[in-house]
């Protein structure tokens, strides 16, 4: 192996420098010198990676070699240069640049921080501006807003009901977006801002790029040379030894409302390759309704009056069949095409719960056909169509913020769906679906050890793909019976029913070849301060001594694990980093959708007053029980004191 000279100003020492095994002459300026082991990189000043900022015991005094030959200076702070090796290790690495700063690779070994707009300054970006400084003075901790948010009743009372509460709305919409790109910076072919990297929306966007493939180990710099077997993984860590109930009170009704809801944005494509969608709409557009292409949604049409294909089934109206609708599905074979229904989602059959949703939203799509036809009997089917789409994304839109994200939350300020507080922001209505929201999102510690649906207790064997069970109990009771049963806790781990465990398996594969950066990297890139330990993580001595074991580094620890594994806040559904990863890009997606844009939320754009109306005051209750019989108990969350339960059993039209 070659050996590089190092020749550097005696006051101003950089000990070590390199990236291999072996040893390199460090020739000072006196004419004294060091042999210095390569593999130690350092620039004196402690700011590269790696450094070590004093003499190595390993090192010890030479006299001056004959290898001088000039090298390419490095840096600008002080009088110094430093060849390594050219089988050197990446610096980027090494993830030295922080506070969002992007990291540049020049020449071999060369590394340079943009800090662009970042409020800090420095070699890594490090130093904050006094602008920063300030902010950083008075700026709370996520876990002190948390706490704030979710206690003192009293005072929110009060808020909530004056101007403060509109401000405090528009703060958390504001400072949430803020943390996701927009435009779209990278994907996963360019880990590079780049023209293809905005504009092709067949990729999931990053917010951080992909572990640089030349880097020493998997994760970068830090943890194992080997990642631990993925199932290992789940079964060590994730895998249920006893159903954990959510202590938020967390229902079914809310876990197949998020399964069905996130579906029409989450659609990985692995058939065209990694990181790529199959939904092209990137958010909010009912493309889980409606179909994600223009074939599918003709095909569910009824092309008469604006209104979607049904069949009717004891008297009730549920989706068509896929012997009637020949749409693709994800049915077994063995299932007959009359018992299969035909859905935007080609996977919704997978669960009853998701055929629920399915059918209500069925429903409030005909029922909205019939209020704009009766106000607008001019317009064509492909008019009424159109605008009952708007619609129905808009009551999804207030649904999710008022309700679903209001519950996730635990926030004792009412969240409030008011486009109207952005319109003199600097905001951009686009979204880009990103590939870290997707893996997050795994969310199956949810799901029960089995169903029960009006005193009846049905395995997972007897529910999945078992179209029967919605139209035998029908709607109300299956509503009922889903608000009324409890979800599991999504974080603390041990949580997964074996069931699904292969999900959680999947997710990890994917992420490798992904090459999603660690997820300490991630906790800096959402303003959190990384863990300096599993025990940190975890807050349990037995699970961070087996981590410690499988990863060797808590910054060599993957993303989707550490979500998992991430010790839950009090009474919380799961732990910090997915409320602080999460939110952001939900409520970006939510408010960056074209219908809240200045342009669109207005009553024309949704048929006049009474259609916009609809829209502005759509909740979960109103979706279910406009569309039944008589209307059932329903909410994100298991009653408090069932034996109190109010009787619901009314008509629809007392609403």
């Amino acid at each position: 192996m070659g050996i590089n000279a190092i020749v550097l100003n005696y006051k101003a020492v950089v000990w070590g420098c390199g990236g291999a095994v072996g040893w390199t002459t460090v020739l000072l300026s006196s004419g004294s010198g060091v042999q210095v082991p390569l593999g130690v990189p350092c620039d004196g000043l402690a700011s590269r990676p790696g450094c070590v900022p004093s003499p190595p015991p390993a090192l010890r005094p030479v006299l001056p070699g004959r290898l001088r030959f000039p090298v390419t200076p490095y840096g600008t702070s002080v009088r110094h240069v430093c060849s390594l090796p050219h089988n050197a290790v990446n610096p980027c690495c090494y993830y030295p640049c922080e506070n969002w700063g992007v990291c540049m690779r020049f020449g071999i070994d060369g590394y340079q921080c943009d800090c662009t707009r970042t409020g800090y300054y420095g070699e890594n970006c490090s130093i904050p501006e006094l602008s920063t400084r300030f902010y950083l003075l008075f700026r709370p901790t996520p876990d002190m807003v948390h706490y704030i948010l979710t206690h003192f009743q009293w005072l929110w009372n009060i808020i909530n009901r004056t101007f403060i509460q509109d401000w405090l709305m528009y703060k958390v919409l504001t400072v949430r977006s803020n943390l996701i790109p927009s435009p779209p910076t990278f994907n996963s072919k360019y880990d590079y801002v780049s023209w293809e990297a905005y504009s092709n929306v067949t990729y999931f966007t990053r917010i951080l790029p992909p572990v640089p493939k030349d880097c020493p180990l998997p994760l970068g710099t830090k943890g194992k040379a080997q990642l631990p077997d993925p199932q290992v993984v789940v079964d060590k860590f994730l895998l249920r030894r006893k159903f954990r109930p959510d202590p938020q009170g967390t229902n079914l009704m809310f876990a197949f409302f998020a399964q069905h809801f996130t579906h029409q944005f989450f659609k990985t494509h692995n058939r065209m390759g990694l990181g790529f969608t199959k939904a092209l709409g990137h958010g909010v557009d009912a493309g889980h309704i409606y179909g994600d292409n223009l074939q599918r949604q003709l095909q569910l049409r009824l092309h008469k009056d604006g209104k979607l294909k049904y069949q009717v089934i004891n008297g009730e109206v549920y989706p068509p069949s896929v012997k009637d609708t020949p749409v693709n599905m994800s049915y077994p074979a063995n299932i007959p095409a009359e018992q299969q229904l035909a859905i935007g989602q080609e996977v919704f059959g997978l669960l009853p719960g998701l055929g629920l949703y399915a059918t209500l939203w069925l429903r409030e799509h005909n029922r909205i056909c019939d209020v704009l036809k009766a106000e607008h009997p001019t317009w064509d089917d492909e008019q009424l169509f159109q605008t009952a789409r708007l619609i129905v994304i808009g009551e999804t839109i207030r649904i999710v913020i008022e309700e679903y994200v209001q519950h996730l939350s635990g926030y004792l300020l009412n969240l409030k769906f008011d486009p109207t507080m952005l319109f003199n922001t600097n905001f951009q209505y686009r979204n880009r679906i990103a590939v870290e929201f997707n893996q997050l999102y795994h969310w199956h510690p949810l799901m029960p050890d089995s169903f029960l649906i009006d005193g009846d207790e049905i395995p997972y064997s007897q529910f999945t793909f078992n179209t029967t069970i919605l139209t035998h109990y029908g709607v109300e009771k299956i509503v009922e019976s889903l608000t009324l049963q409890i979800a599991g806790q999504i974080g603390g781990g041990h949580n997964f029913h074996p069931v699904v465990a292969k999900v959680a398996v999947g997710v990890i594969k994917e992420s490798r070849k992904l090459r999603l950066q660690p997820f300490n990297q991630y906790r800096k890139r959402f303003n959190l301060k990384p863990y300096t330990s599993f025990f940190e993580l975890t807050g349990d001595k037995e699970t961070a001594a087996e981590l410690e074991e499988l990863y060797g580094d808590i910054d060599g620890m993957e993303f989707y694990p550490a979500l998992m594994l991430e010790k839950t806040r009090p009474g919380a559904i799961f732990g910090e980093s997915m409320v602080e990863m999460g939110a952001p890009f939900s409520l970006k997606g939510l408010l960056g959708n074209p219908i809240c844009s200045p342009e669109y939320w207005k009553p024309s754009t949704f048929g006049g007053k009474t259609a916009f109306d609809i829209v502005n005051s759509a909740t979960l209750k109103k979706l279910v029980c406009l569309n039944t019989k008589w209307c059932p108990h329903v909410a994100f969350s298991v009653p408090p004191l069932r034996n109190n339960l109010p009787d619901q059993r009314k008509s629809s039209t007392e609403l």
